[in-house]
Formats: structure tokens, C-alpha cells, sequence
């Protein structure tokens, strides 16, 4: 069969049904919907994403949603942000499926953290700085919300659930960047937490117009 190959070498090869079940044996389903399963959590620690064409007529035909999680994750690596260490990519005929398997970035996303009352301090401030890095640096994330954005134990901040991103070689331009942060404040509460104050949009500004030019 034909390979989508990543610079790293990261490569979408066929897993035969045999092999998907030995690979699996003993997961723990961490999501999962009425088509079935979504993630799993394997027996070593590692996790499976799982990934269905809900169109006949797709991009995902040609360039399946597991190989853009890989690739994206490389490109994030490349600008030394934070995500997934993608593993392998596979093509799982058997179940009509794509994947990809990967070590998880630690930590807890922000989501989880504002609403169990832990959050660090000066987290507003933070975000708004990483979400103009993320500009600057061609990081345009379509779910960029605040529960895919993860605090690390070292302190970093990062991204999980890549498959929806694209990273060019410019920074991001004015339109598409309001657009950004618009799709940050469909939820609710993130958006309750996000316009408290405006903590949040000055360490934004005040760090895009920091960044080279």
C-alpha cells in the first residue's frame, strides 16, 4: 500500500485485524460513541485514537485525520510547543478505521483546572501569552478551547486532540486570528472565566506586538 510519510519517518501503515486485537487486549475505552470506540487507553500506558470517514467523498480519503494528528504533533515539536509523542499510524481495515497511537502530554487541562478551583495563578495572563505564540508562530488550532489546552507538571503549557490544525510558515493574519479567539469563548464557562477581566486579552496583545517581526 501506499504511505503518507512524515519527516520523522512517522509512516500509515496497515494494521491487520489480528494484530489490532492483540494491540488492544486489556485497553481501558477512555471515549467512545454510538459508531464505537474513539480512544483507548493500551496496556502499556500508550493511547489509541481512533478515526471514522463520515464522508465517502472526504479529504480524509486522501490525507486520513491520524496521519494530520502526526504530522501536526512533529510540526508543534518543530516550534517547541508542548503535545502528544505520536508513536505509530495506522490503517485498520478490518474495522474501517484509522489511528494513531501515542504517548498522552501530561497534565490537566485548563478546563479541569478552572472548574475544580485549582487553578495557578496568573493562568489568564499565561494563556493570553501562549495563545499569541501559538499566532505568531503559524499555529492556527480550529479547537482551540479551554479543554485542550494543557498545564504540564513542569509548568509549560501545551496542546492535545491535534488532528483539527494547521501550521504554516507565517504568523497567523488579523482575521483568522479573531476568528481563533471567538471559537475560544463558545463555551459557556470558558467564556465566563476568559471575560472575568481583561487579563486575558491584554497578555495576548501585549505579547503578539513582543513577538519578531
Amino acid at each position: 500500500m501506499g504511505a503518507f510519510n512524515t519527516p520523522d519517518g512517522c509512516a500509515l501503515q496497515t494494521l491487520e485485524h489480528d494484530d489490532y486485537l492483540a494491540l488492544r487486549a486489556g485497553a481501558e475505552v477512555i471515549e467512545r460513541d454510538r459508531h464505537g470506540d474513539k480512544v483507548l487507553r493500551l496496556a502499556d500506558g500508550s493511547y489509541l485514537k481512533l478515526f471514522r470517514r463520515k464522508r465517502l467523498i472526504s479529504s480524509a480519503a486522501w490525507y486520513p485525520y491520524a496521519q494530520r494528528f502526526a504530522d501536526n504533533a512533529l510540526a508543534l515539536a518543530e516550534r517547541g510547543i508542548p503535545c502528544p509523542v505520536v508513536l505509530a499510524v495506522h490503517r485498520i481495515p478490518g474495522i474501517r478505521r484509522e489511528a494513531v497511537r501515542y504517548r498522552p502530554l501530561e497534565g490537566r487541562t485548563l478546563r479541569q483546572l478552572i472548574r475544580e478551583g485549582s487553578e495557578p495563578p496568573r493562568l489568564r495572563e499565561r494563556l493570553g501569552g501562549f495563545v499569541a505564540l501559538l499566532h505568531a508562530k503559524g499555529v492556527y488550532f480550529r479547537s482551540l478551547h479551554l479543554g485542550n489546552i494543557v498545564l504540564t507538571p513542569a509548568g509549560e503549557l501545551g496542546l492535545i486532540d491535534i488532528a483539527d490544525l494547521r501550521a504554516g510558515k507565517r504568523p497567523i493574519p488579523a482575521h483568522r486570528r479573531r476568528r481563533n479567539l471567538q471559537h475560544m469563548l463558545r463555551d459557556a464557562q470558558d467564556r465566563a472565566w476568559l471575560q472575568a477581566n481583561t487579563v486575558f486579552d491584554s497578555a495576548y496583545h501585549q505579547a503578539l506586538e513582543a513577538q519578531p517581526r
